[in-house]
């Protein structure tokens, strides 16, 4: 595979290689280091594509199994701090603040769950069907199901205790 075609999907997919390290370390920093390990795992293992399922599912695998491998490096302390993104010039200041910390929320959920379920939610809020996360995860698709119903429960659990915790243990 060329450097053009390597340039070419680091384009293409780079909202969703983010939100991939926004989903394994809090701390914006050690998000971009993450990306970095992304991109040269990608440059490496992009020439090994073979066609045989979408390019997404490929690339998203390749980076969730560096975001698991880096992750599991150091503890990561910080659940809360925002994840790294670029404010909306246009939108709202309220309703950007808002958007910024439902998804600040959602990341300190994600981060907790463990590896496998981590990896189907973030998979599936890419838009992956679940026969790719399957292929992904080296599992089977009701295996995915699985995964994926109970990190929407845990999610839920642990949503619930985030808000609480931010509001003094009062929820609103």
């Amino acid at each position: 595979m060329s450097d053009d075609n390597f340039y070419r999907a680091l384009s293409q997919y780079a909202p969703a290689l983010s939100r991939v390290a926004a989903g394994y370390v809090s701390d914006p920093q050690e998000q971009e280091d993450l990306l970095q390990e992304i991109y040269v795992a990608l440059w490496r293992a992009l020439p090994t594509f073979r066609g045989e399922s979408r390019e997404l599912t490929f690339v998203l695998s390749v980076a969730h199994n560096r975001g698991i491998s880096f992750a599991s490096r150091a503890r990561r302390k910080a659940f809360l701090e925002l994840p790294y993104d670029i404010p909306d010039p246009t939108a709202n200041v309220d309703e950007e603040a808002e958007r910024r910390e439902r998804a600040a929320l959602l990341y300190a959920g994600i981060r907790r769950l463990p590896a496998a379920q981590r990896q189907a939610i973030m998979l599936h809020l890419e838009g992956l069907s679940g026969k790719e996360i399957a292929a992904a995860q080296a599992t089977t698709e009701n295996n995915v199901n699985v995964r994926l119903n109970r990190a929407r429960t845990a999610l839920r659990d642990l949503l619930g205790t985030l808000v609480a915790d931010m509001n003094g243990g009062h929820d609103e």
